[in-house]
């Protein structure tokens, strides 16, 4: 059986294995990771990084064993929301609806988190339908979104752990704490994480 995985070498210690989708990086990464393939496994888009892979020749032989949708179920986290963002009039208007129906629709499904970048603590959360996917960036970015923002672009979710420049469509707000150097676990929606949204307030 042919792998569903390309292979591209990173540098002098590094391979990077393209897939199709956010799910298939998911569950590559979290089975790379049962196997000890590398040293560590970095979950992007649609990609996995094994930096120090174990035993890189055999790795195109290994990688046939793996099967896509293979992903355990990570832990569960709900994170409350205050639904007063300044873009859900926007929504709204993007998706044919009312803003607190935005609000319903975005509490519905169950997200994962694919990967974190951008900052400490971000997560890409997949888990948008495709009829509300494609949600259009600002046309100019917002100089400062306030920590423990909510948003939407493309078709992901993700929670700003920090304030910071984005352009991101912004639906509310959390208190939730997304980055602690001082847990054992510092990103609260560390990649695999399931997240649901809770309206608050």
């Amino acid at each position: 059986m042919m792998t569903p995985v390309k292979l591209l070498a990173v540098g002098p210690d590094a391979v990077l294995l393209e897939v199709r989708s956010s799910s298939e990086a998911v569950s590559l990464a979290a089975w790379a990771r049962d196997r000890g393939l590398a040293r560590d496994v970095i979950p992007g888009a649609a990609t996995v990084l094994l930096d120090g892979p174990a035993d890189r020749d055999r790795l195109p032989h290994l990688l046939e064993e793996w099967q896509p949708g293979g992903a355990p179920e990570g832990s569960e986290v709900v994170v409350p929301v205050v639904y007063d963002g300044p873009d859900l009039d926007f929504l709204a208007d993007h998706w044919g609806c009312s803003a607190q129906e935005v609000v319903r629709r975005h509490q519905e499904p169950v997200f994962v988190s694919a990967f974190c970048g951008f900052a400490p603590g971000f997560a890409y959360l997949s888990g948008l339908p495709d009829d509300l996917a494609e949600v259009p960036r600002l046309a100019s970015p917002r100089t400062r979104v306030p920590a423990g923002s909510v948003a939407l672009a493309g078709r992901w979710c993700g929670v700003y752990p920090g304030a910071s420049p984005g352009g991101w469509r912004l639906v509310g707000r959390t208190d939730a704490i997304l980055w602690d150097a001082s847990r054992a676990e510092p990103a609260l929606l560390a990649p695999g994480t399931r997240v649901r949204f809770q309206e608050s307030g």
